[in-house]
């Protein structure tokens, strides 16, 4: 089971998240969960107006094996207007634009997605139960 928690946060907020929300998804071959301002397709959706997350932006793939990775999906611009970075423990490390990154097996973490051009951040804590 993989467990996310979404914050949108805001330098206006100062630490205090302007929304929660939670979602999850079995262990199993093929399991997704999108983030971004598209709630059609996203289980987990940000304010309509952060024009810095892409309507899919993140995308968590569970693979044959059981183990989970993000991708930072390529949006319709060919530079980003956020920096998406992958924190486990003291280690964060940047997710390139259209690249994946692994998630620890059984471990926690966090994807940030920060925009660029002003104060917003879209905080993505992970749990990956095994």
């Amino acid at each position: 089971m993989l467990e996310l928690t979404m914050a949108s946060v805001s330098a206006a907020d100062s630490g205090a998240t302007a929304g929660m929300t939670l979602a999850d998804a079995p262990s199993q071959p093929g399991a997704v969960l999108r983030v971004g301002r598209d709630g059609a397709v996203c289980r987990l959706v940000t304010p309509e107006d952060w024009l810095f997350v892409s309507r899919v932006h993140l995308e968590f793939r569970c693979g044959d094996d059981g183990t989970w990775s993000v991708t930072w999906l390529r949006g319709s611009q060919a530079e980003p207007s956020s920096e998406v970075r992958l924190v486990v423990g003291d280690y964060p490390r940047p997710v390139p634009y259209g690249g994946t990154a692994p998630l620890p097996p059984g471990g926690s973490g966090e994807v940030v997605v920060q925009d660029r051009t002003g104060p917003h951040s879209i905080n993505v804590g992970f749990y990956h139960e095994v």
